[in-house]
């Protein structure tokens, strides 16, 4: 049996989401949703923000001190 196969059908997701509720209550989840969406969106800009630095990181030498002088 594969771990997690059981969450294939409709009815287990409804039990999840209700037992969700049960443990946070209803007025909490948004909360929860909101901070998790930012969490992913500082996440994603921060992957972005390291790969634009390994980008200017692998730029030639030339190409930088041309962009000194007209900078």
């Amino acid at each position: 049996m594969q771990p997690l196969a059981f969450f294939g059908r409709g009815e287990d997701w409804l039990i999840v989401l209700l037992v969700i509720v049960i443990l946070f209550g209803s007025t909490k989840i948004p909360q929860v949703a909101r901070s998790l969406g930012r969490s992913v969106s500082e996440f994603k800009k921060g992957v972005r923000e390291g790969q634009d630095d390994e980008k200017k990181a692998d730029e030639p030498k030339e190409t930088k001190e041309a962009d000194k002088k007209t900078g």
